[in-house]
Order: C-alpha cells, then sequence, then structure tokens
C-alpha cells in the first residue's frame, strides 16, 4: 500500500506557532520533505542519520526541530527548490522533486513537506503536492499561521476592519500599479526591491510598517516608512495602508 505525501506549515517563525496537526503530522511520517534553495544540490537526495548535510539551510526545519524534538529523528528527503524564474528549468527541478518523493511513496512510507507561514500562501510544497496528487497518491494539506497575519500581531494592527479590502503581493512583480489599490496591501519578498518600493509608497501618500524576520532570531520592527532600510532582508513584510483622513 502506497504512503501519503502531507503538506504541512510551520508558521511564521516562533516554534511556538506550529499547530498541534502538524506536529501530529510530523510524528506519524517516516521521511520529511525539505526544500532547499543551495545550489549545491543538484538532486533530490535522501539522507539519514545525524549529519544533515543540507538540513541546516532550510528554515522550516530549524522551527520544527524546536517545537517538536522527534524532528530530527525522522529521515529526510532533501528537494532542490532554487529562487530562479525560469519556468521550464522550475517545471524540470518540480518533475524530478515529485518522481523521488513518488518511489519512496510506492515503498509504503509516508511523506510530510514542511514549508514557512502557510501552505497555500506562496509556498514551493504546493508544486509537488499538486504533481502528487494528480498521480493518485493519497495526503493533506495543515495550515500554518500566515507570515503576515503574525506581523500583523506584532504591530498590534489590523489588516482589515469593516469593508476594507485586503490585497496579499508579491512586491518582485510590478508593484507600482498594485500599491493603488484600495485598502490594506501586504507586501511579501520585498527585500531587493525595498527602495522601489518606499519610493511608491511616499508618491502615493501611504503609510507603512515593517516586521523583518518575525518570530526570528534578529527580529525587527519599523512603525513607519521611513523607519523602512532599503537593504532589508528576504524575510520582510511590508504593511500599507492609505493615511488616515
Amino acid at each position: 500500500m502506497a504512503g501519503r505525501f502531507d503538506l504541512a506549515g510551520v508558521g511564521p517563525g516562533d516554534p511556538e506557532l506550529m499547530t498541534i496537526k502538524t506536529i501530529r503530522a510530523i510524528k506519524a511520517c517516516q521521511i520529511l520533505v525539505l526544500p532547499i534553495g543551495s545550489p549545491e544540490l543538484k538532486k533530490p537526495e535522501l539522507e539519514e542519520g545525524e549529519e544533515e548535510t543540507f538540513a541546516k539551510e532550510c528554515l522550516a526545519y530549524r522551527i520544527a526541530c524546536e517545537a517538536e524534538p522527534e524532528t530530527k529523528k525522522k529521515l529526510r528527503l532533501y528537494l532542490p527548490m532554487p529562487m530562479i524564474k525560469e519556468k521550464k528549468l522550475l517545471k524540470e527541478i518540480h518533475d524530478a522533486g515529485a518522481k523521488k518523493a513518488a518511489e519512496l511513496l510506492e515503498k509504503g512510507k509516508n511523506l510530510v513537506f514542511l514549508t514557512l507561514g502557510d501552505p497555500t500562501v506562496y509556498s514551493t510544497g504546493i508544486y509537488i503536492y499538486k504533481r502528487l496528487k494528480k498521480m493518485g497518491y493519497q495526503g493533506e494539506i495543515f495550515s500554518g499561521i500566515p507570515s503576515f497575519c503574525a506581523v500583523a500581531a506584532r504591530l498590534e494592527i489590523p489588516l482589515a476592519e469593516n469593508r476594507q479590502e485586503l490585497h496579499v503581493l508579491p512586491a518582485s512583480y510590478g508593484i507600482e500599479e498594485k500599491l493603488k489599490l484600495p485598502g490594506t496591501k501586504v507586501l511579501m519578498k520585498t527585500g531587493k526591491k525595498m527602495a522601489q518600493v518606499k519610493a511608491v509608497l511616499k508618491e502615493e501618500g501611504q503609510q507603512a510598517k515593517m516586521v523583518m524576520n518575525c518570530g526570528l532570531d534578529g527580529e525587527k520592527i519599523y512603525k513607519c516608512t521611513e523607519e523602512i532600510p532599503e537593504d532589508a532582508g528576504y524575510f520582510s513584510i511590508v504593511i500599507a495602508k492609505e493615511k488616515e483622513k
């Protein structure tokens, strides 16, 4: 009997924000699937033992280890997940990852793919999950607390009130027009575009706050647009609102 492939969110960074469902999934599986961005990983690799060749590079894994000690006892399937935009190459990488996962599922192994935040919001794991579903394998998605919800909580501000609209936007793709949308704008993946984002915010007369590394070591909170550094890291979430009248 084939195993199951579950996709589980570990939350934004604080191990205490991991859900009970994700912890149970980790305990029940034989193999953890970890997305690795390092160019040194050329193809899927299965690893056991304490060496953890690439595990330290997977933030989702490190968070899970703090929340549940049994995480370290599991076999680890490393899947290459480079931060590139070439669709053809990404398809080949995702196809290879799904093929390797399927081989293990056919051996009756239960796999859990660990991802930051929530699996339904810009998650690399969803590409593998969808492929395996089409191949007929069983599995489930376990929600995690989205990073932007955790950021709003840290800033002590609402994301949306009354009839206010809420827009979640990847800042790396044509942000100028998107910032003109009404309501609250959540800007993700802002790191390399921060200078451009700040210029547009200023031009549009919008207020912005940001949290970098929310729930992680080195967390920093910025309460206004002017405070936000232009060299902000990858794990930076900006929440922009129209100025109150």
